[in-house]
């Protein structure tokens, strides 16, 4: 559905009021239904002009189905299905731009009687066409004007192959060219175009219909030079009408060149920078082209998947051909050009052609800020729609004329559509009004059959269930596998949810681990593959851990023992001399008693010493004895404790390895005496799996404890206890550190005698100094080393 497909050129498809043709209009949409012999008839004809807008009123007695074909600048046909203009108003006079309007009774292609509205210009201006129930409004802008300046000839009669004209499209050939690529277009004779139109909503094309011209080119023609993308053409109409739709990649500007006297090349030129603008003289013996110009489209929908890209409307009016050939542009901007005054004499050299504006040509003011880029995902051709309470059924049929598919309606589908769309591409069109009505659609072939998406979902749901009862018909057969590497009753789950249909079963022999299958033969077949891959050897990975713990110590102390003890008694005879005191002692009272009786003073001394040294002094008599001891200590020690646990596995399959002892741990409670046994051991764990890129992925637990018996309360020691748990990639045979600790103390204690140890040196007698530092580090390695089987 959302391949692009071509309207008849020069045509805007309008439904008015919501009624698709004269006494179709559903039953209280606008009052009581007409009888089945009334005829819709024009009651008015009018026309008002502003400074710039003129606008042609027309008014019917019901709203009616209209179609507009500009056939040059200066004509306009609204054309009015199924209405009677006998009883019309028959003419209408000049007001602004229009030159006059009058009523006559025509036929449509399919034989259907219509009332032809022909409005004549003045002057070429861009039109606009809008309907409000049983009034048409064709508005004319005057300073946006379409197609060449002055008269254009006549339709020319219907032509035959001996006239000189085309009446076959031959081949279609693309060049590139130093400044773009063309496009040339060959028939069996000369070939002219009834109207070329640029168009810039959707994807940037160029639109170029050629009357009783038939084609034999293939129907989509890739270029993919410059900026054309694909060529199409297309051929329809009970009078044969070729259009030739050329897709463009980017912005370009255009220039037609039409075959010249007796040369039977039509030429597309595509440029890839725009000519700069530059004013025209305007002057009375030449009719100057008019250049038109387009929003820039930054990017468009591709075909063929080539990607998605956004686009902008057409906001500029559309050139037409000059002396030189037909100019355009699709660039940036707004409508440029130049009229002479006056000017009304058609160019010479001018070819028979007019080009048709988009969206009517008459322009907007540009937003305050840009908008954001769209990314459209519909490429039909722009349509016009305006229903009001028509009926669904005939709202879908007229995509079928739309679009050319085969459409088939469910019986089902009712209802009536609202909907006013201005210029949007018609599958977009057609996806809002299903989308509105919860409605779906299903592709068989070229058919395109259109039903509620419940009708679709059940029938899908009936297919889908008749399609697995299919599958699951036939005779069951015995599949009997011995596996030698997988588990059987490891797979059974697998296999019954992605190999077996509801039919099947599975059974297990786990004394010979064999799996025996029970289903249809064609489920057979998967699961005897599924088994050839899932029974394979897996390799093997050894583990290597290492835990390395070294240690270091140093310490020092320093410290003096001394005492005294010295009398004055009558033994002694050294007495004081005085009746009190005559006699006394003065000596330590630490409790330590030294050489010669002296009683310690001060106890700083280092205990156990390694080293010391002491001083012992008395008087002859015994009066006063003195004692003195230096000690000094000075200790340092390293250690190193490697453990090294090994362990292989298979991938993806859990090991372990333990090696210590149990500590017993006894407690006593209600004068019950109960013992539990904790490990203090070296234990490592790790499941191991084995990646594509000879990697090995390993989640880790790995602990080393063991008992600290210089720290034991109760004769329980504590458990000294390093761990780490960790998930790393290691490549095979490469050693990785997967933690360490370090832990530094350092340590300084000082006793001394109040005040009297700041003395310089002498305070040394009364002090001690002791210094420790120990460290201790902690490094946790591991290797994986993959098994080749």
């Amino acid at each position: 559905i959302g391949r692009a497909l071509h309207l008849r050129a020069g045509f805007i498809l309008l439904v008015a009021a919501g009624s698709w043709a004269a006494g179709l209009t559903p039953l209280g949409a606008f009052g009581p239904a007409p009888e089945a012999s009334a005829t819709v008839r024009v009651t008015g004809l009018s026309a008002s002009a502003g400074r710039r807008i003129t606008t042609v009123t027309i008014a019917t007695s019901d709203p009616v189905a209209y179609l507009t074909n500009r056939p040059d600048p200066l004509t306009l046909f609204v054309d009015l299905r199924d209405v009677d203009a006998s009883r019309a108003v028959a003419m209408l006079g000049a007001k602004g731009v229009v030159a006059g309007a009058s009523i006559e009774e025509a036929s449509a292609a399919d034989g259907t009687r219509v009332a032809r509205v022909r409005i004549q210009l003045t002057q070429p201006a861009s039109h606009q066409v809008r309907s409000k129930r049983n009034q048409i409004h064709v508005d004319f802008d005057s300073a946006f004007p379409v197609g060449s300046i002055g008269n254009v000839p006549p339709a020319a009669p219907a032509r035959s192959a001996s006239s000189g004209l085309a009446t076959l499209l031959e081949r279609v050939q693309a060049e590139s060219r130093p400044t773009g690529t063309s496009v040339t277009l060959v028939g069996n004779g000369e070939l002219v175009a009834e109207a070329v139109t640029p168009m810039g909503n959707g994807t940037p094309r160029v639109v170029l219909d050629f009357p009783n011209v038939k084609s034999q080119v293939p129907a989509d023609v890739f270029v993919g030079r410059g900026p054309v993308s694909v060529v199409h053409v297309k051929t329809t109409g009970v009078v044969p009408t070729t259009r030739v739709v050329v897709d463009l990649l980017r912005p370009a500007t255009y220039r037609v060149m039409p075959p010249e006297d007796g040369d039977k090349d039509f030429t597309i030129l595509f440029e890839e920078q725009p000519p700069a603008a530059t004013p025209v003289a305007s002057t009375p013996s030449a009719a100057p082209g008019v250049v038109a110009s387009l929003d820039p489209i930054d990017r468009l929908l591709m075909r063929g998947g080539l990607g998605a890209l956004d686009t902008t409307d057409a906001t500029g009016a559309v050139g037409a051909m000059g002396a030189g050939g037909a100019i355009g542009a699709m660039g940036a901007g707004g409508a440029i050009g130049a009229m002479g005054a006056g000017a009304t004499s058609p160019a010479r050299g001018a070819g028979p052609f007019a080009q048709v504006p988009q969206q009517g040509a008459i322009p907007q003011l540009p937003p305050a800020t840009p908008a954001a880029p769209a990314q459209p995902r519909f490429t039909g051709h722009p349509v016009t729609l305006d229903f009001q309470g028509a009926d669904l059924r005939m709202v879908l049929r007229t995509f079928a004329d739309i679009s050319g598919l085969n459409i088939v309606i469910d019986q089902s589908v009712q209802g009536s559509v609202d909907v006013s769309l201005n210029e949007v591409p018609w599958d977009q069109a057609l996806d809002i009004i299903l989308r509105d009505h919860k409605l779906g659609y299903s592709v068989d072939g070229t058919i395109v059959r259109i039903a509620p998406m419940s009708v679709l979902a059940d029938e899908e749901a009936q297919r889908r269930k008749l399609a697995e009862e299919r599958a699951l018909s036939g005779e069951l057969e015995v599949l009997t596998r011995p596996l030698s590497y997988a588990k059987a009753g490891d797979l059974t789950a697998l296999l019954t949810r992605t190999a077996l249909s509801a039919r099947g079963d599975i059974q297990i022999d786990s004394r010979t681990n064999t799996i025996i299958i029970r289903d249809l033969p064609s489920r057979l077949q998967g699961a005897a593959q599924l088994l050839d891959a899932l029974d394979q050897p897996q390799p093997q990975v050894e583990i290597e851990a290492r835990i390395v713990t070294t240690t270091r110590a140093f310490a020092r102390d320093l410290g003096v023992r001394w005492g005294f003890t010295g009398r004055v008694a009558p033994e002694l005879g050294n007495t004081t001399g005085l009746a009190f005191p005559n006699q006394g002692s003065l000596s330590g009272r630490t409790g330590g008693i030294g050489a010669d009786g002296a009683a310690t003073a001060v106890d700083l001394g280092v205990s156990p010493a390694t080293s010391a040294i002491g001083l012992a002094l008395g008087s002859v008599n015994g009066a006063f004895n003195l004692d003195l001891e230096l000690s000094a200590l000075e200790a340092s020690g390293n250690g190193r404790i490697l453990s090294s646990p090994r362990v292989a596995t298979q991938n993806n399959v859990p090991a372990e390895i333990t090696q210590g002892v149990q500590v017993p741990i006894q407690t006593v409670a209600n004068n019950t005496v109960t013992v539990t046994f904790r490990d203090a051991a070296l234990r490592l764990q790790v499941t191991p799996q084995i990646t594509a890129a000879n990697t090995v992925i390993m989640q880790v637990q790995l602990e080393n404890s063991a008992p600290d018996f210089t720290r034991a309360v109760n004769g329980i020691p504590p458990i000294d206890t390093q761990r780490a748990v960790t998930s790393l990639l290691v490549s095979d045979g490469q050693t990785s550190v997967i933690g360490g600790i370090y832990v530094n103390r350092q340590q300084e204690n000082a006793a001394r005698t109040p005040a009297i140890h700041k003395i310089p040196i002498l305070g040394w007698l009364f002090k001690n100094q002791r210094t420790t530092d120990q460290s201790s580090e902690l490094l946790i390695f591991i290797t994986p080393r993959i098994i080749k089987l």
